[in-house]
């Protein structure tokens, strides 16, 4: 894994060392950053980076004020490490495209885990796995949506959402199945975590949002009219 570069950015030196110890160790590269300005021209600078593991509150720009300059650049997953985890504060950080939280303090296996699972989702398909549905294509390979042709940008966890509706078209999925699925992991949040994720991928999918059904009581249902 030594070509996957993961930047850790925050502001207290003795987490950067932990946590860089233990995905060195895993074989990743690690960057730096001990402030969110440096963050971003770690990030710009660099130019690879695959995955950022990012603090919230740092001094100069925190970290959802990084998240946000990213994301008008970068859909590259980002994991958020906060001292106390709110309600507010998560569904805040998944408005902005977030894809995982980890509330301090936290095991360091936990997290190379959390990120080991992002690497095996993105690494972990072949050249010709491209999924069709009702004009959405999605090329896992290249991480790819388009609509009718055209591309469209997705953050790393609403494509992941796009692709576990698409593969299991035509069925009633609960809120929990796809936490489970579609997170990797046991998520302890509010079901408006998904909402959230939902909505936005809604209104990026524009008329074929429509075809994100809405189980009341229950979940979601991808179908595609005709079929």
């Amino acid at each position: 894994m030594s070509d996957i570069k993961v930047m850790i950015v925050d502001d207290e030196s003795r987490m950067r060392k932990l946590v860089n110890d233990f995905l060195t160790k895993a074989g990743y590269e690690v960057i730096e950053a001990s402030d969110g300005e440096e963050a971003l021209e770690r990030f710009y600078d660099t130019g690879d980076i695959q995955i950022i593991i990012l603090d919230v509150m740092m001094p100069k720009m925190d970290g959802w004020e990084v998240c946000r300059e990213i994301r008008k650049v970068s859909q590259v997953p980002i994991i958020m490490l906060t001292a106390k985890s709110t309600e507010e504060d998560e569904l805040t950080g998944f408005e902005l495209g977030v894809d995982e939280y980890i509330t301090k303090p936290f095991s360091p296996k936990i997290l190379v885990a959390r990120v080991d699972a992002i690497v095996r989702r993105s690494k972990g398909v072949s050249a010709d796995d491209v999924l069709e549905a009702g004009g959405i294509k999605l090329d896992k390979a290249a991480h790819e949506v388009t609509l009718d042709g055209q591309p469209v940008e997705l953050s790393y966890k609403e494509f992941e959402l796009l692709n576990y509706f698409v593969v299991n078209q035509g069925i009633a999925l609960s809120r929990e199945k796809i936490l489970n699925n579609v997170w990797n992991y046991d998520y302890f949040g509010d079901a408006r975590t998904i909402d959230t994720h939902v909505k936005k991928l809604r209104s990026k999918l524009g008329e074929k949002g429509n075809y994100i059904k809405t189980i009341w009581g229950m979940g979601y249902k991808f179908e595609v009219p005709g079929k």
